[in-house]
């Protein structure tokens, strides 16, 4: 009916029976994994390093489409953890021989960390592989562990048991146990006995090399991709799926052919001193040559740290006054000296470094009643945590717009780098790089007729493995009309892995005021009636991230959320 047309609303029950019935067959061949399904036999295993490696795989899902029922496939790639004994887990995670010294504390928490909740299997008994799941490490040492082995009290070292029982010496004596009991029955399993069990999907946060190697793997054209969608689809066989044929299921093993039209690009407008004033983008691309930006911001005092050890202070003087001339040459009214000259850093001292030097440049502009406008950063190009502790310091301590620039481009200095970096730091400062010509003869349907406002907003959940980390709410909205270039945004911590966004709207109790009413949506409209001189008549709404089961419940609450905020203007 729904397909028809004779009923408004996706019948979900329907079309998820459906989905489990092709499910069941990938379901007993594969690891699932959400609506994914993974496998060492669809493609070539890769290692990602830390004991960790990529497996192949691919999305399914039932969906209805304007040319019926559509089954959507695509290719997908995930780290699982090496089915690797875990000393030899161990010895990846750490990066060395674990023989040699004695783990250090952080050795122990890396460990507990990487291991816990994993699957393994016993190798000292034969045939006998039976399976547990690692709860955590015993604080001592295996030489060190004893535990009663009958009512009457009598102890044994697990050295002594796992020799007198099966004829197994443990070598590794200084390393500490799996346990795999709970706390009223302890279960000590020394290291070497255990071996990874295959096919357990790795879900915590991967660290930059991990990723940078799980990227290359799913990376990949679209005829390559299109090529194993095709093969994947051959190999799953759904003509013989028997669950398939049981619902009277038949799936045509060639792609759907869509009509499709590539999207004539917009007209962008530039300032009217350059050599070009606009520009008909080809293919997705251009330039800044021969071109100002529209809206050139100001940064009339600015400052310069450098947390990285290969550059020179000379190397950082010339590498800002390069920068600062590139932001002149886009159209930029830039100071071309900073208030104080660079200073070096270490990045341990971030947070001390940051407040110092805001404090000196500070002292020498506030007599003026000046601002700092900007704080250019020179990083190491593996900065760890850097990046993050930096951003906190600036945005929530300082009220400091930043720029971060890596040490290799700071050494390689191309112009083209120089006038990207140019065009962010403008939209930092409040500046604006280009608008559409569209915009500005007020063509845009449903924008230009009337003052509007465009929201956008998304909810970042924490890795699994952080149980205790907020989700992060972002909402940003346009600042600007006819325009709507201009965006300024919001976060808001809220609970735990929750996709409502919670403070789109608050009703909160003031002890002066009484009730009080707030929230991000209301924040955001104030700022534009500010911008602007008028209120929006029309609001568009861009919400990333729902998922289909969760699709109608964000868009009544937020909806409602939205409405609440109106009815209150």
């Amino acid at each position: 009916m729904f397909l028809a047309g004779r009923q408004p609303d996706a019948p979900q029950e329907a079309l998820q029976v459906l989905d489990i019935v092709l499910r069941e067959l990938p379901t007993a061949r594969y690891s699932p994994v959400g609506r994914s399904f993974y496998s060492p036999n669809l493609g070539r295993r890769q290692k990602l390093g830390d004991g960790l490696e990529s497996w192949r795989g691919f999305y399914q899902s039932i969906r209805p489409t304007q040319m019926g029922l559509s089954l959507n496939i695509d290719m997908s790639s995930t780290a699982f953890i090496e089915p690797l004994p875990v000393i030899d887990f161990v010895a990846q995670l750490l990066s060395r021989d674990i023989s040699v010294r004695p783990l250090s504390d952080s050795d122990r928490v890396k460990i507990k960390k990487a291991l816990r909740g994993v699957k393994v299997e016993v190798t000292h008994r034969g045939n006998m592989r039976r399976k547990y799941r690692i709860s955590g490490l015993t604080s001592q040492a295996t030489r060190e562990l004893s535990f009663p082995v009958d009512d009457r009290g009598t102890v044994k070292t697990v050295v002594q048991y796992f020799l007198e029982t099966y004829g197994f010496n443990i070598q590794h004596t200084t390393l500490p146990c799996l346990q795999v009991g709970n706390q009223q029955r302890p279960n000590y399993l020394p290291m070497e006995v255990c071996k990874i069990v295959e096919g357990q999907r790795y879900s915590k946060r991967l660290n930059e090399k991990q990723i940078t190697a799980l990227l290359k793997v799913t990376c990949q054209r679209p005829q390559e991709r299109e090529k194993d969608i095709l093969q994947t689809v051959h190999h799953n066989a759904y003509y013989e799926d028997p669950y398939a044929q049981e619902f009277g299921i038949k799936i045509d093993e060639r792609l759907a052919s869509v009509e499709a039209r590539v999207l004539p690009p917009p007209r962008l407008k530039y300032h009217d001193s350059g050599r070009e004033k606009d520009v008909l983008p080809r293919i997705g691309q251009w330039n800044m040559m021969n071109k100002k930006m529209v809206n050139g911001g100001r940064v009339s005092h600015w400052a310069c740290i450098n947390f990285s050890r290969n550059v020179q202070d000379s190397a950082a003087r010339g590498f800002c006054h390069e920068l600062a001339i590139m932001c002149q040459i886009s159209g930029m009214d830039f100071a071309p000296e900073p208030v104080l000259p660079p200073l070096t850093a270490r990045p341990e001292h971030v947070e001390r470094a940051l407040k110092a030097r805001y404090q000196d440049a500070m002292n020498i502009i506030r007599p003026q009643g000046r601002e700092l406008d900007l704080l250019i950063v020179i990083l190491p190009d593996n900065n760890g945590s850097l990046y993050g502790d930096l951003k906190r310091i600036c945005e929530t301590d300082l009220g400091l717009v930043s720029q971060c620039c890596l040490t290799k481009h700071v050494f390689k200095m191309s112009k083209q780098y120089l006038a990207n970096v140019a065009l962010k730091i403008n939209v930092k400062v409040g500046g604006r790089n280009t608008v559409l010509v569209d915009a500005l003869t007020r063509r845009i349907p449903l924008v230009s007729d009337r003052p509007t406002i465009i929201f956008g907003a998304d909810v970042t959940h924490p890795h699994p493995g952080e149980d205790s980390s907020p989700s992060i709410a972002a909402v940003v909205a346009s600042q600007d009309w006819p325009e709507v270039t201009k965006y300024a945004g919001l976060v808001s911590a809220q609970a735990h892995r929750q996709e409502l966004i919670q403070d789109l709207f608050k009703v909160w109790q003031d002890p002066q005021r009484g009730t009080v009413t707030g929230g991000m949506i209301k924040e955001l409209l104030i700022s534009f009636k500010r911008a602007t001189g008028q209120k929006p008549q029309r609001i568009i709404f861009y919400r990333d991230g729902v998922s289909e089961g969760q699709f109608y419940q964000v868009l009544l609450y937020e909806l409602d959320a939205i409405r609440k905020v109106e009815l209150l203007r």
